[in-house]
């Protein structure tokens, strides 16, 4: 499934909006740890509507493409196949161009969260909660089949994605169980939480963590820490960051497109840390 890694190639992040993405930074890091001077990998703003157009203009000198919002859904039929991953929560963030030419999906999300639950000794739990139900819940939740031998509780906002999280539960094959986002304190009690929602939105339970947490995810980098994040180290919990994931995703990226494994991991990080602290 790799690309070939001789020539002069190209590489890109797309969706849009597209300007904040980090993947140009971890993934250029990448190029010169790895010694591909040729290689290049840019980032441009791209809708579902211009998609299949762009797909359209791309030659023979492109190795793979990254995907973002909105189009992890809708790049889809655009691909020749896509991995047993993907198809699990029907999200490709990975296309790689091979050397016969075909278009290969794939999603490096979910082992990206599960390479990043390990570098922290995460490899079993039992239980887990996850805040939130969008569209990085169901990673979250596939993710969880790999890691939660028992019940995963879905902390939500209304019954739409509370049957949404249970669709995804049957799929997977996760018992999930749901609750309502009032009594979301009760989640940080799990052997591990994984917080989906957007900035600002656990704030309010940074208040609420107990005195001997067990580990946090949260998937967001920017802004760094959330409030949550920062009382949950504060008592002495392990956490992993959005940023974690990011570059362990884009690892696996850097590895199917460039065919050369392993990618620089450690490089990557300080790369993607370097970037953060001069926003």
């Amino acid at each position: 499934m790799t690309a070939r890694a001789t020539d002069a190639r190209r590489a890109a992040v797309l969706g849009s909006p597209i300007a904040h993405s980090l993947s140009p930074v971890l993934h250029r890091a990448a190029y010169k740890e790895l010694g591909l001077g040729d290689w290049s990998y840019d980032r441009f703003d791209v809708d579902e509507e211009g998609l299949p157009g762009f797909f359209e203009g791309l030659g023979s000198e492109w190795a793979g493409l990254s995907l973002t919002m909105p189009l992890k859904r809708a790049v889809i039929p655009l691909v020749d196949e896509i991995s047993e991953t993907a198809a699990s929560v029907e999200a490709v963030n990975t296309v790689v161009f091979t050397e016969d030419g075909r278009r290969v999906g794939d999603n490096t999300d979910i082992p990206g969260m599960v390479a990043a639950l390990r570098e922290r000794g995460i490899e079993e739990v039992d239980s887990a909660a996850i805040l939130g139900a969008g569209a990085t819940a169901s990673s979250a939740l596939a993710a969880l089949a790999r890691v939660c031998t028992g019940e995963v509780v879905a902390y939500v906002r209304s019954e739409a994605r509370a049957a949404e999280m249970r669709q995804w539960g049957e799929r997977l094959d996760v018992e999930v169980r749901i609750a309502d986002w009032a009594d979301a304190e009760q989640a940080l009690r799990a052997p591990l939480v994984i917080a989906t929602t957007p900035a600002g939105t656990t704030d309010a339970l940074a208040a609420a963590v107990p005195e001997r947490p067990a580990t946090l995810f949260d998937v967001l980098y920017e802004p760094w820490p959330t409030d949550l994040a920062a009382r949950w180290s504060a008592y002495g919990g392990a956490v992993v960051s959005g940023l974690d994931l990011l570059v362990h995703q884009a690892v696996l990226q850097v590895e199917q497109m460039t065919g050369r494994s392993p990618a620089p991991l450690d490089a990557m990080r300080k790369a993607g840390e370097h970037a953060l602290a001069a926003r």
